[in-house]
């Protein structure tokens, strides 16, 4: 897994560099000339334009030109506090103008639309510790960072104008590190074989939801968890007739009024994970409590995430994971963090839960102080239903008896890699019923 540090850990690491500061910045520079070579195609007859600030981003980008030029590349450089208001076309422009630590607007030279640029750490005028925008950046088709990523390369809108992004080693050991990126083989290193001997009833599901008007919710949640392996689905529905869910779950409709008793006291001891949630609309606070007190993993979606659970969580005898929206996420904290990655540790470890924070880049975080960013997501996914596939692929994967995190961390992943695969337009019954699919692939990499 690829660590993600913050702009203040990361210059605690290099403070702490036994080597140098110039050695760390030529070997920086190096690294930025040798993209820049890639993305040139060679050197002969090229020019180049590279716009360094005053700091350490600045002087990355002086000693890349200084490469550039002794392999014969027409080097110009301009100082981005002082640069024209647009610079001419070249082959190539090297944003090397302010890295991770910006803390002022700043406006980048104007460029022709097609003009390739390759920026240095981050694209200069993207936070780096939040992906948000201070000034008017540049689009780069490549970022070269250092060491680790930064949150500002992985949440938007800053990953979108990063490019295609190399992590580069320059020597400095960024310690123990709480976040990490995830990529295919991380994922497929995460996943299991099935027993042998394995039978429907080692990892049954219940799912609590759908109403009169939202029965979709619940099913879409049935048919993930079923592509994800669970043996056998339960789906539990206020005021259903019992058979709207998959051909292949077993439903157990329950009243339209004073359900919650039934739905919670009736579970077979062998289901292994329950959602509650997908489908069904503002809940008592008594409701939430029947669900709270399962000891089994339980997953928390949809209607049931409001702001009367949280009080309830500490008291789980089994794990929780929950998984909100942005809308949701400030019923239940309260406030909408620029920090996205930092909010949500925060509120995995004092509430001791597991977060799934979805969003263009999914942000999750264990009770244990972990945290994963998933990247694989589209905005092909924003589209009705695809919230409640998710949820239902992370309590089948519970139901398999993988650790809440790990869970989590495939099922966006998946979730993302279908939803890519299957584009602008797509339906969120196609994206579950891609997931058995996206897993084979995954699992051809171990």
């Amino acid at each position: 897994m690829i660590p993600v540090v913050t702009p203040a850990r990361m210059a605690e690491i290099d403070a702490s560099a036994v080597d140098h500061l110039e050695s760390l910045v030529d070997r920086a520079g190096r690294a930025v000339a040798r993209e820049a070579v890639v993305m040139l195609g060679g050197t002969y007859g090229r020019r180049v334009i590279v716009i360094a600030g005053p700091g350490n981003n600045g002087a990355d980008g002086r000693v890349a030109a200084r490469e550039l030029r002794r392999r014969g590349v027409r080097v110009t450089i301009f100082e981005a506090t002082d640069s024209p208001a647009a610079v001419p076309r070249v082959d190539l422009v090297i944003d090397a103008a302010f890295g991770n630590g910006i803390s002022r607007p700043y406006s980048a030279p104007a460029l022709d639309p097609d003009q390739p640029v390759l920026a240095v750490d981050i694209p200069s005028g993207v936070d780096g510790s939040t992906g948000q925008l201070l000034g008017s950046p540049m689009a780069a088709d490549r970022t070269v960072t250092f060491v680790a990523l930064k949150p500002g390369l992985v949440l938007e809108p800053g990953r979108s104008l990063a490019g295609a992004i190399s992590v580069v080693d320059i020597g400095l050991d960024p310690g123990a590190v709480t976040v990490h990126a995830v990529s295919d083989v991380d994922v497929a290193a995460l996943l299991t074989e099935q027993p042998v001997d394995d039978h429907k009833w080692r990892s049954g599901v219940r799912i609590v939801g759908g109403s009169p008007g939202m029965t979709g919710a619940a099913s879409l949640a049935a048919r993930a968890a079923q592509r994800c392996g669970a043996g056998i689905v339960q789906l539990a529905m206020p005021g259903g007739r019992g058979d709207e869910g998959p051909l292949e779950s077993v439903g157990q409709p329950l009243p339209l009024d004073d359900w919650s008793s039934e739905a919670f006291a009736s579970i077979d001891d062998r289901v292994r994970a329950l959602l509650f949630g997908p489908g069904l609309g503002p809940l008592p606070v008594s409701t939430l409590k029947e669900a709270t007190k399962q000891e089994r993993p339980l997953v928390v979606d949809g209607g049931a995430l409001q702001a009367d659970l949280v009080p309830l969580l500490l008291s789980r005898p089994a794990p929780t994971v929950l998984t909100p929206h942005d809308g949701e996420w400030r019923r239940l904290a309260g406030v909408d963090q620029t920090d996205r990655i930092a909010a949500t540790q925060a509120f995995a470890k004092a509430h001791e839960v597991t977060v799934v924070r979805k969003g263009p880049t999914t942000v999750i975080a264990g009770p244990d102080g972990r945290g994963r960013v998933v990247t694989s997501g589209t905005a092909a996914l924003a589209s009705a239903g695809t919230g409640d596939v998710l949820a239902g692929a992370i309590v089948g994967l519970l139901a398999l008896g993988y650790d809440p995190v790990d869970a989590a961390t495939i099922a966006a992943h998946i979730h993302g890699r279908a939803g890519a695969t299957l584009g602008p337009g797509l339906v969120a019954g196609e994206v579950a019923d891609l997931l058995p699919a996206v897993l084979a692939d995954l699992r051809a990499l171990r």
